[in-house]
């Protein structure tokens, strides 16, 4: 029996560049603080070797103090063994770094630079295919067909695509049935984000610490039992959550009373990055009623968005009434509602004209009241 813990695309280094600075530093941080949790992931499933089915690093070249944190944290956990696979974002081509790996010498974590199996563990042989490039255009997984003694445990560990992947994925390499192909027990591959079941035996672990909305699951590793077919369980990992809250609203409901009911509780929040996609249609009060709600609760979360462009609104001659009759504001409302419902002008265009009618409307009641 051999267990151990299967991660990928820990993306160190990863700037974050479209959030704002606060929620940059927690995001970078959050990535840093995953290897800590993987390790405490590792003992508490009794695995004693971790694989980093690569990207490990966000670039060819990380900034010097997050290449010294990583290792540095990596080698605190001493009773663990880390074997760190080149990616397609931290490949071969990328000599420097792993060169400087290699000179740090710690006595647990193993860069596997070559195709040549070895041994893991008594009676375990680990078949590596570290990415040679960003695009390798070939399936580098073929070498795990290299023969080991008879009687061990085969494990192969990869990073790529499989052949089966949607488009979202680009075009894939890595056959689905490699691992029957090679012999395999287990296949650990690394690079879509999201954890993915191939085949029984052949998993994608997906990132321990989420990264964007893509993936609509909890980011884990997974703890990997080899004693008989392969047993998987998914440990859980991340330290911030990303969620994206869908609300189809229609005429007669509240929307207010919508959002509250699908938040979590505002102690739940801080660690929270969360975007409201609202669609389907509501009267201008509601609309107005809705976008305030989401203003005040905004700083509650890490990160905050909403995105009203599928909303339409339903306008009446009276709710215009509750900005102006006549003159200037009245004018500019008529304005907004005009380019708000122009189909020839783009989406964007027509969300922010109809977004300003709202702002309008709620300054409007404001003053009157």
């Amino acid at each position: 029996m051999f267990r151990f813990l299967h991660s990928s695309d820990l993306h160190l280094g990863k700037s974050f560049g479209g959030y704002p600075e606060a929620i940059r530093n927690r995001l970078r941080e959050a990535r840093h603080g995953a290897i800590a949790r993987l390790a405490q992931a590792a003992r508490d499933g009794g695995a004693g070797v971790v694989l980093l089915a690569g990207d490990s690093f966000d670039a060819e070249t990380p900034a010097p103090d997050t290449l010294r944190h990583a290792l540095r944290a990596m080698s605190a956990e001493s009773d663990l063994t880390w074997i760190m696979l080149p990616g397609n974002h931290d490949s071969l081509a990328a000599t420097e770094l792993w060169r400087q790996i290699a000179a740090e010498d710690l006595g647990n974590l193993r860069a596997v630079t070559s195709t040549e199996p070895f041994e893991l563990a008594d009676g375990v042989m680990l078949l590596p295919a570290p990415c040679t490039q960003r695009r390798p255009g070939r399936d580098l997984t073929e070498a795990m067909s290299m023969p080991t003694p008879d009687g061990h445990l085969r494990i192969g560990l990869g990073h790529g695509a499989v052949t089966d992947f949607s488009e979202d994925c680009g075009a894939g390499i890595i056959p689905p049935n490699r691992a029957q192909l090679s012999g395999l027990d287990y296949l650990a591959l690394g690079d879509w984000h999201g954890r993915v079941q191939v085949t029984p035996e052949t998993w994608y672990s997906g990132t321990p610490e989420a990264d964007g909305f893509k993936h609509d699951m909890a980011n884990g590793a997974l703890l990997v039992t080899l004693n008989g077919p392969a047993k998987v369980d998914v440990v859980e990992t991340g330290a911030l959550a990303w969620q994206t809250l869908a609300l189809d609203l229609l005429p007669g409901e509240d929307p207010v009373a919508r959002l509250t009911d699908e938040l979590p509780s505002p102690t739940m929040r801080r660690n929270l990055l969360l975007r409201l996609q609202a669609t389907g249609r509501l009267p201008l009060a509601d609309r107005t009623a809705l976008e305030a709600e989401a203003e005040a609760i905004a700083p509650d979360f890490g990160w905050f968005d909403q995105d009203l462009s599928g909303l339409a609104t339903e306008t009446r001659p009276d709710d215009l009434d509750q900005i102006d009759h006549a003159g200037a504001l009245r004018h500019a409302a008529e304005t907004l509602l005009a380019e708000a419902r122009d189909p020839d002008r783009a989406l964007a265009d027509r969300e922010v004209s109809a977004s300003a009618l709202s702002r309008l409307y709620a300054l409007a009641l404001k003053v009157q009241s």
